[in-house]
């Protein structure tokens, strides 16, 4: 049995979280505010995900595409202290995402093959190794807090010093770190990565900056994940598809098996904190910009993947700029 789980608001404008059946049919969960701290009671009772929300799923119906219209959807989770809630994320994993990465760097590597191809192959080579050891390991970033996290409908807003802000389709997994210290995940959300991909491609070491950006989370989560994952990516400029692609994600789709991938992330201590969440991005083969398309200010990003029943759409919207200088005390 897989759990499927939705952070929303209720009509009433309470924070809820519903169960969703196969159907799409939505029920509030008795008792249950957030998705964390489902989690949280999950672990103390030594119960499942699966049966607590058994338990609990005699609530009021939730109307999803209600929700959905009305902007009461919130992301597939969040933490009480937004400082204890990681986003990070891996590259260069599934199958064609080198192509992309490899046309940005190609001018500064000059004949030379591009360090992001190397690492590609790398992946290739040794990111699935069969006897379920650790693989090589993949290229990582991080991407900021909890702060960082917007949910369906929200803007996704775009530093006033970036050079592009722009779409990437992704898969992202949510755990929690339990009292032993060790990862439980929760399960998937669908997730719009949102990066500067200009910045990126004047020096690949500038990816980390490139990074450092909001990112969009769907309002599910979903326990378990399907190995073959088909979505279309689309951008939308005055109601108008401007672009439009589909995505392939999944295991079957990836060069790393997500658990290689979970591995390299959890195994540094200081990730394995007692309480903390992790959002943590598998990754995508397919960007807008690799097609040469720029986004504009009010752009609306649409991501729609099934298993996932609802979309993730964010507009673009850019920051005012902030006078920042460091004073001495």
């Amino acid at each position: 049995m897989s759990a499927r789980l939705i952070q929303c608001l209720d009509d009433d404008g309470e924070r809820c979280v519903a169960t969703v059946d196969t159907d799409g049919n939505a029920r509030v969960l008795d008792e249950v505010r957030s998705t964390y701290a489902l989690a949280c009671a999950v672990l103390e009772a030594g119960t499942t995900l699966e049966a607590a929300v058994a338990q609990h799923a005699t609530g009021a119906a939730i109307d999803l595409d209600a929700a959905l219209n009305e902007g009461r959807l919130l992301p597939a989770i969040d933490h009480p202290d937004p400082a204890h809630l990681l986003l990070s994320g891996t590259g260069l994993t599934h199958l064609g995402s080198a192509e992309g990465r490899d046309r940005m760097h190609r001018a500064a590597a000059g004949e030379n093959e591009t360090d992001s191809m190397r690492m590609f192959r790398m992946g290739l080579d040794g990111g699935k190794p069969a006897d379920g050891r650790p693989g090589v390991q993949p290229e990582w970033f991080y991407k900021g807090d909890g702060d960082a996290i917007v949910g369906p409908g929200a803007p996704l807003t775009s530093p006033s010093f970036a050079e592009d802000g722009s779409e990437e389709p992704e898969i992202a997994g949510i755990y929690v770190i339990a009292p032993d210290g060790l990862p439980r995940r929760l399960g998937f959300c669908l997730a719009n990565e949102f990066s500067d991909h200009v910045t990126e491609r004047g020096n690949y070491l500038w990816l980390a900056h490139s990074k450092l950006r909001p990112a969009a989370l769907g309002a599910e989560l979903i326990s378990d994940l399907p190995t073959d994952v088909r979505g279309t990516s689309r951008i939308r400029r005055n109601g108008d598809i401007a672009w439009e692609k589909p995505f392939l994600t999944g295991e079957a789709n990836m060069s790393h098996t997500i658990a290689n991938l979970e591995h390299h992330h959890f195994k540094y201590a200081l990730f394995r904190r007692p309480g903390d969440v992790h959002v943590h991005f598998f990754g995508t083969a397919t960007l807008s910009f690799a097609d040469g398309f720029r986004a504009e200010e009010g752009d609306e990003f649409e991501i729609t993947a099934p298993p996932f029943r609802l979309p993730l759409r964010n507009r673009l919207t850019t920051a005012v700029a902030a006078a920042v200088a460091a004073q001495p005390l």
